[in-house]
């Protein structure tokens, strides 16, 4: 069974590239193309892919306004961001959103595979140093918001059980939920339900942002 992806990107060549790549996996296959964000939004409530790799610089509607409909619509599939070097406000802001990664779009095959794996089961891929821009945009964008309160959430920093802090520390070396379980001894549906109740706690929604929440509190240590 092939997991399927949906690639959205203006740019032709660059689609086909993609494209040619996951060809070479006897795991992916690419089930749709979208040129702009609003084409993608259709096609991803259409198809439902099991991952979406997303441009962020289109026309007509560009990729964070494609994930906040799709958000709207509870549409849940996981969103790789495709990027360039000098989009890097744009990817930040579409990490701290809640895509699952994102890629350069000269990355080398072998990335590729990596982060659209970690994307499918959950997971995020990225150097804590993005972990803790992503946290920061976050904070920034729920300033306004009140939510919470930054000593509420120190207080539900300290609410963390031990087993919840291990699986946390873990993360942030980018340990894999199937090797977090195996190293301490749990079922992978119990990591699970760990990071839940950890971001409960910690009032974000994906690892990324637990980790540069956790970095920024001296929770964890790198």
């Amino acid at each position: 069974m092939k997991y399927n992806v949906l690639i959205v990107d203006d740019h032709f060549v660059v689609r086909e590239g993609l494209k040619l790549i996951l060809e070479t996996s006897d795991e992916y296959q690419v089930v749709g193309e979208a040129e702009n964000g609003q084409i993608a939004v259709e096609l991803a409530l259409e198809l439902q892919p099991d991952v979406i790799l997303m441009d962020l610089n289109m026309p007509v509607m560009d990729g964070l306004e494609a994930m906040e409909k799709l958000q709207q619509q509870q549409c849940m599939i996981p969103v790789v961001i495709l990027t360039t070097y000098n989009e890097d406000d744009l990817m930040i802001k579409g990490l701290a959103m809640g895509a699952k990664g994102y890629l350069l779009k000269d990355s080398k095959r072998e990335h590729l595979f990596r982060t659209l794996d970690s994307a499918i089961r959950g997971e995020t891929l990225l150097q804590p140093e993005i972990m803790q821009t992503v946290f920061q945009a976050r904070s920034k964008a729920v300033s306004s918001t009140p939510t919470r309160t930054s000593s509420q959430s120190s207080y539900s920093a300290v609410l963390l059980s031990n087993r919840e802090k291990i699986v946390l520390q873990a993360i942030a070396h980018g340990h894999r939920s199937k090797d977090i379980a195996f190293d301490m001894g749990i079922s992978e549906r119990t990591v699970k339900a760990h990071l839940t109740n950890i971001y409960n706690k910690l009032g974000v929604d994906s690892r990324a942002q637990a980790v540069a929440f956790a970095i920024e509190k001296g929770i964890v240590h790198l």
